[in-house]
This record gives structure tokens, sequence and C-alpha cells, in this order.
């Protein structure tokens, strides 16, 4: 039995390309006979549906992995992989425009917006080795390329096969959402699923959403040639990040020439001779922004339809599959990962959660998703990383929670690079000293912000970084300057008079 072509042809049809679907849908592909039970049935190949077979197969059960579509999800087709091979091409433009700053002339910036791009489909069809089909089988996963549907509640049905299980999970993922705004279906839009296909960059990009998706290729195409304008209803850019942040970064798009036009209420979508506009009202008056395209990034929802969820009796709702703190949907034998189920739209936590789902579904386990310490990054620059609780939790506890901030003006790595925009804040339980979460927003955030999750995962207080030896000069001393800040706290006018006092009497 064959799976056929994919939905949806990934463009341009390119060799890259024609590559990267061999890979993870094979037209020719030969499905496996069922012959009796599965340990597990996985449904669904993204990050979550990729680990949980993985993780299970190696452990010896027996696994079935399906999918309808690409193998390797949202993350190596249309996310993480190829944005970040774009937001790559963007910053090396934007390091050579300002190299006169750093002594060194350049005879100007000429961004070939093709190259890059099929810089990107080059590595993306070499990475998707990992999350093929053929790596799969080799892992001893029966994988089946074809729509899956719960016909029972310990079955599943794709094509002509049933495959009856022990346990089941669903870890379908999550798909860019639209707008219901009048005119917008009709003018046509991108999302992060097609902007990926473009082969030639829009002369004018309006990018509806201030989100990490939408910021993030904002940045990047006005420093690959675009001229950008980011409308969103929301009053501020990341709004699901520190106000603080926030504003660095409305800053430095500000001056690299991004028009933002915030606490926008879209109004209409026309076509005028070739061009799209959006129509929208902000702060009393009717105001327009123009492109020739469009790129839509307000959110993400579940992939629950035709599922058969209602015949294995698993809840759903608007927020995807329900489950429990142990990931066990409203079916005993079926549980859930990544975007489908969570609130954590990220790959990292879909690993993560995929990990938990191995461990209580196969072996009893009593793992729990709450104890997870989720961090997660914007990769604009300056990058903004977050873990814990925020500003506005922080303050809503009031006395109990210490909050330090670190400018990078402060930090010599920092100041020698040119990149003192930005800083680390730390909000850590005034009574244990524990850290309770952080805000990093610094040129290499996400690489940083690890060692802040690993003290809040171990259950580390403050002090633990502030006792570690930090390669001097580097950025991520930052943190051992939040570190050094409490410690100075604690000097009180007391304390220190009762040092003075000890120390006169050891002279």
């Amino acid at each position: 039995m064959s799976g056929g072509r994919p939905q949806g042809l990934i463009l341009p049809d390119d060799e890259a390309n024609r590559a990267l679907v061999e890979k993870v849908h094979p037209a020719a592909w030969t499905e496996p006979s069922p012959g009796g039970r599965y340990n597990l049935v996985v449904v669904g190949a993204g990050t979550a549906g990729l680990v949980a077979a993985a993780g299970a197969a190696g452990l010896g059960a027996r696994v079935a992995l399906v999918e309808r579509h690409l193998m390797g999800g949202d993350c190596l087709n249309f996310g993480c992989v190829p944005s970040k091979s774009v937001l790559r091409a963007a910053r090396v433009a934007h390091a050579v425009a300002d190299a006169p700053a750093f002594g060194v002339t350049a005879d100007g910036v000429r961004v070939d917006f093709g190259a890059a791009m099929a810089r990107m489909r080059r590595l993306r069809a070499g990475l998707s080795l990992n999350d093929s089909a053929e790596r799969f089988r080799g892992l001893g996963v029966d994988v089946y390329l074809g729509d899956a549907r719960f016909i029972a509640s310990d079955a599943v049905q794709v094509g002509d096969r049933r495959l009856t299980f022990a346990r089941a999970v669903v870890a379908t993922g999550a798909r860019a959402t639209g707008l219901p705004v009048p005119g917008l279906a009709e003018a046509g839009f991108l999302t992060n699923e097609t902007v990926f296909s473009l082969t030639a960059p829009p002369r004018r990009l309006v990018v509806i959403g201030a989100g990490p998706i939408g910021c993030e290729l904002a940045q990047a195409f006005r420093r690959l040639g675009s001229t950008v304008t980011i409308v969103s209803l929301d009053p501020r850019l990341l709004p699901r990040d520190d106000p603080d942040a926030a504003r660095v970064l409305e800053a430095r798009f500000a001056t690299e020439g991004i028009v933002l036009a915030l606490g926008a209420r879209i109004a209409r979508v026309e076509r005028r001779d070739g061009t799209k506009v959006v129509a929208f009202e902000r702060g009393g008056r009717a105001e327009e922004a123009a492109g020739d395209e469009l790129l839509v990034a307000v959110g993400r929802a579940p992939n629950v339809e035709g599922l058969g969820l209602e015949e294995a009796g698993i809840r759903h709702d608007a927020t995807g599959v329900v489950v429990d703190d142990r990931l066990r949907t409203t079916n005993r034998r079926v549980y859930a990962a990544g975007d489908v189920c969570s609130p954590w739209k990220f790959t990292h936590a879909a690993d993560a959660m995929a990990r938990i789902v191995v461990q209580n579904a196969l072996f009893l386990g009593r793992k729990r998703a709450s104890a997870l310490v989720v961090p997660w990054c914007t990769y604009t620059d300056p990058e903004v990383a977050h873990v814990g609780i925020g500003a506005d939790e922080s303050g809503r506890r009031g006395g109990d929670v210490l909050t330090l901030t670190v400018g990078l003006d402060a930090v010599d790595r920092a100041v020698l690079d040119g990149e003192t925009e930005g800083f680390a804040r730390v909000h850590v339980d005034r009574r244990r000293g524990r850290i309770l979460g952080a805000t990093l927003v610094a040129a290499h955030a996400g690489e940083t912000i690890g060692e802040v999750v690993l003290a809040m995962t171990a259950g580390l207080p403050l002090a633990a970084i502030g006792g570690t030896i930090h390669p001097y000069p580097t950025q991520a001393e930052v943190l051992k300057r939040l570190a050094d800040a409490q410690q100075r706290l604690r000097l009180t006018p007391g304390v220190k008079a009762l040092f003075e006092r000890w120390l006169r009497l050891r002279r």
C-alpha cells in the first residue's frame, strides 16, 4: 500500500524540495501489515510523535507511526528549521551593513534573496534524514503514510489497515490560523506554512501579528531588503513577554526602519491595482498599510479534525485535546503530546512531553507535565528568552518576590561586541532564594537561558549561579552579575557593622 503524494506540494518544485518529500513522505512507500496489537500507536509524526515513537521502539515496544502529510511536522518543514536558516542569512546581511561601526569597510550590501532561500531548502532537505520514513523503519517502527481515524477505544484505521493498540498517543500538532477579516481570504495571504516557498522578496511586506513568528520574520525580511510594516491589535510587541523586553525590541525595529502599527483594529483588506491594502483603526483614526504580500501570524489552532476522537471517547475543545497532568486523555488508553494539547507551542516542549508519555503510557510512570520547566525564545536580534514567572506575576506576588535586573551595558563582552541593547532580569523567592522566573534580552539569549533553566529544574538558588565560575569575557556573565546583586542586598547596614567590628578584632 502506498501513501501517495502528500497533501499540498512543497514549493518551489526543485531538487532540494523533491529530496525533502522523498524522505518525509516517499511516493513509493510500502506500508507494513499490522499483524497484531501494538504497544503504542502514534498519530502524527511531528516532534512529539517522532520522539515518542523512537523512544518507545528503542525500549523494545512494538510501535506504529502514522502521518498524513510530511514527517518532521511543522518544525522541520515550516517552522524552526527553515526560519532559522532565513534568520541567519538576515543576520549576515545586517552584520555586513553594520561593518563600518567596527572599522571594517564594506563595499555595499547586495542580498541575493533567491540564493538565501535555496540555501535554506538545501539544508532542510539534508536535515530531513533525521525525520525520514526510512530512518524510522530502521528503528523498528511501522510507518504508515495516510489519514488516521480512531474507530474504537483501542483501534485506529489507516486506509484499509486496522491498527489495534494497548496505548496510543495523539500528536497531530497545530496549524497557522487565519483572521475573520473581510477581504483577507480574497486578497490572499502567507503564513509560516507558505512564506518559505518564496523565491523573490516582496518589495513591501505587511505582517499581521506581533508575536514571535511575526517579529522574527518581520525583522528578517526587512534585513533582506523588504519594506516592512507590522499591524497588530496588541499594544506592544511580544505581548506574552516582559514589557521592558518589548520596548527594547520596538526601539531596535524603529532603528531598522520597521513601521509599527500597534493597538490597531483591522477593518478590512482590499486589493488595489495588484496591491494588498490593510485598513485599520488606531487611536480613533482610520489608517492603511499597503504591501505586495501579507503575512498572517496571529496564532495556531490544534489539528483535531477528522481524527474520530469522539469514537474513541477522547474529549477536545478549542484549545485542543484535553489531557490530565500525566498527559492522559479522557480515554485511559490514549495520551496526547505536543501542540495538539499543550499551552507551550514549542518544539522542545513537545519533545519533553513525548518523553513523559512514553514513561507514563508504557511503564506505569507518574511523570507530570506541570513539573516541566519550559523556557522559550524569540529569535529576533536581540533575542528574547524567558522561563518561569514574568514581570506581571512578580508584581501580583508583591513582597514575596525579589526582582533583580542587570543591563548588558554593564557586561564587558557585550560592550566589546557592540551588543549592549538588552538586560537580564530574574525573579527570586525572597525567603528561600530560589529562582521563580527570568527574562534575558541579548544577542544569544536562547543559548544563555539554559543555565537558569537548569537551576530552576534542580531547585538551586540564584546563589548557585553566583558561585559558578564563568569564563571572562562572556555575555553569560550577566547571570553572575544578577547573583552578585542579590548578595549585595544582603549586606544591610547592620550586617556591615558586624563585619567591621569582627575585622577590627582581626587586625
